[in-house]
Formats: structure tokens, sequence, C-alpha cells
């Protein structure tokens, strides 16, 4: 599983894990964390979108090996 970070305000954390590819993209989890409160959805994202949120540095790859949030 590879973990990003997603561009935030200040003050907020948030993630986009990879959970496995399909047919037409991800299955990813995104995490945000704010104020102690973390908030986790689940859901598809198309290979246009992903490529085009990694190019526009949205999405950045964290150095870090991914540890599991759930």
């Amino acid at each position: 599983m590879k973990r990003y970070c997603i561009k935030c305000e200040t003050g907020r954390v948030e993630f986009l894990d990879i959970l496995y590819e399909i047919d037409s993209g991800y299955m990813t989890r995104v995490v945000r964390v704010k104020d102690g409160y973390e908030k986790i959805i689940e859901e598809f994202m198309p290979y246009h979108l992903f490529d085009l949120c990694i190019k526009t540095g949205y999405l950045y790859e964290m150095k870090e090996a991914a540890s599991s949030v759930a």
C-alpha cells in the first residue's frame, strides 16, 4: 500500500492510501485529522484524476514507509 500526503490547510493532516488497483483506477482510503478528530473515507479514484493530482502537487508521495492507520 502506498501513502500520499494531501495538500491542505495549516492545522490539518490528510493522507490518501491506495488500497488496491482495479481496471480504471484505484480504490483509496482518505484519512483526515483535525483537532484530534479522525475521519476516514474509502472511495474510487480514476487514473486520470490521480495523475492530475500528482502533476499539480495536490498529492505527493511520502518518503517514509507507510503504516496502517485503521
